[in-house]
């Protein structure tokens, strides 16, 4: 039996029978699972119209409001966190262990903001002239329209919703259409936890939904994390409109180990970063790059972790890797693998569907990894969002940033060295937004994560998040009894 999900627009489910539905797989079973509807044009145009009408008092709502709301948010989802890890595993693959922990680190995030919601403090400013008295305040920009991905559906929204909201902005929230029950159901927690209609809106479907919302309405800004593709386009749809964004995209991060490193937390820190997650995440480390003296050791030890890793059910807390999302993705993994083996890429690992006993109809691929791969190979330039790893050799320091540099991403990178001053140079050189030193494919709710070059802009997470969904406004009072020269702009 599907369960039905419905949209979530004015503060009211909304659905007919005339509603157009499309089934979500599970990707274990290959069930369908749920019942997701397909959002009209005219819904669209109803949520951006609801979140419009409940901005200007949400906006003048006092931050303690706010703060209040968030946590009590956090609250509902910490309370939730086994039932809606249990969903999104069942949606989209990910291994519960994951799922159920993004829960804890979205609630985390609902009171880190919430924290903010009463601080968003200007500043007073000394002017030249005396009788005037300057200051600034941050104001919310407005309606946001939000879009996930389905790789980590409730984790990505908490980046965005958790500092919009804080700020005072009101929200259209999009998910993918290969993950879209997990954010269907918040909608019952948003209810719960006491935000007013108009606030929070949810829209789901497939592109049409996302193009409706560039085109049904005013929008001020868009918050969208996918693939580089999707983010050229709606960054030229909103260009056009001039709605500002933030993009959140892919990348293709090098994570670097060089002979001095502790090879025992290297390599762990390796297989986390390119087989956590079935490598469907876009801060993979993907491409490994690993100092000639310790090459073959390195290659050999992760051949053996990888060929070990317990795949299985997503949603037994023993399974190590769960399945790939979906079959599009599925069919684009297994078609990079092939290229990468026609291009003469050696293969230590994997490379196949993955078949057993417990694994039934589900969309496993192996482990994979590819050996003396060179940095113009497709496999090394191209994100395959799946757990497929090119790792390539280096000589000297200056050999492996010309590599890790190499390509048009710039999301996340890491660095594995005992000599802290290779460390400083190798973190000022990296061109990343994020870089880790022994350690990889780590977060935290305070610190910034975003990209540079193809891997987008803007920053989600942490203090400066909020300088997303806020615009300064600055006021000038004149306290002087003088009449002024009409004609001469006062300084």
């Amino acid at each position: 039996m599907t369960e039905t999900f419905d949209l979530y627009i004015g503060g009211t489910y909304v659905s007919s029978d005339a509603q157009e539905r499309f089934d979500s797989i599970n990707p274990y079973t290959g069930t369908a699972w749920a019942s997701i509807p397909q959002a009209s044009d005219a819904q669209v145009a109803n949520a951006v119209a609801a979140a419009r009408t409940a901005f200007p008092a949400w906006s003048r709502s006092t931050g303690k409001t706010r703060a209040t709301l968030l946590n009590r948010l956090a609250d509902l989802l910490e309370a939730e966190a086994d039932r809606f890890g249990l969903m999104e595993s069942t949606d989209n693959g990910k291994v519960i262990r994951e799922t159920r922990a993004q829960m804890g680190f979205s609630a985390r995030q609902y009171r880190f903001f919430a924290g903010y919601a009463d601080k968003l403090w200007g500043q007073t400013i000394p002017l030249d002239d005396p009788d005037v008295f300057d200051f600034t305040t941050r104001v919310p920009v407005g309606v946001v329209v939000l879009v996930t991905a389905w790789n980590s559906p409730m984790a990505l929204l908490s980046n965005k919703l958790a500092p919009a909201l804080a700020a005072g902005n009101t929200v259209v929230i999009k998910p993918s259409e290969h993950a879209s029950a997990t954010t269907l159901a918040f909608a019952e927690l948003i209810e719960r936890a006491g935000f007013p209609p108009g606030v929070v809106n949810i829209v789901t479907g497939d592109a049409r939904t996302g193009q409706a919302l560039l085109t049904s309405g005013r929008i001020d800004h868009m918050s969208f994390t996918g693939s580089p593709e999707v983010g050229r386009k709606i960054a030229a749809a909103a260009g056009a409109a001039l709605v500002a964004v933030t993009l959140e995209l892919g990348g293709k991060s090098p994570n670097i180990i060089f002979a001095d490193a502790d090879l025992d937390k290297a390599v762990v820190g390796a297989l986390a970063g390119i087989f956590g997650a079935t490598g469907q995440t876009c801060i993979a480390g993907s491409r490994l790059l690993v100092q000639r003296p310790v090459y073959d050791e390195v290659v050999s030890r992760l051949a053996a972790r990888a060929a070990a890793i317990r795949l299985g059910d997503p949603t037994d807390p023993e399974t190590e890797m769960g399945t790939t999302a979906n079959r599009p993705q599925y069919d684009r993994i297994l078609d990079a693998i092939a290229a990468a083996q026609d291009e003469g890429a050696q293969l230590a690992a994997g490379g196949r569907p993955a078949n057993g006993e417990n694994l039934g109809n589900g969309l496993f691929i192996e482990p994979t990894i590819f050996r003396d791969v060179h940095n113009d190979m497709r496999l090394a330039q191209d994100e395959i969002f799946g757990p497929v790893l090119a790792v390539l050799p280096f000589d000297t320091e200056e050999e492996a940033l010309a590599i890790a540099n190499g390509t048009r991403y710039g999301l996340a990178s890491g660095v594995w060295t005992q000599d802290i001053s290779r460390a400083f140079r190798m973190t000022r050189a990296l061109e990343a937004g994020v870089v880790w030193v022994n350690t990889y494919r780590a977060s935290a709710v305070q610190a910034p994560f975003g990209g540079v070059k193809e891997s987008g802009f803007g920053r989600e997470r942490g203090e400066v998040a909020l300088q997303e969904f806020t615009a300064i406004r600055n006021v000038m009072i004149n306290f002087s009894d003088e009449e002024r020269d009409p004609f001469s702009v006062r300084g």
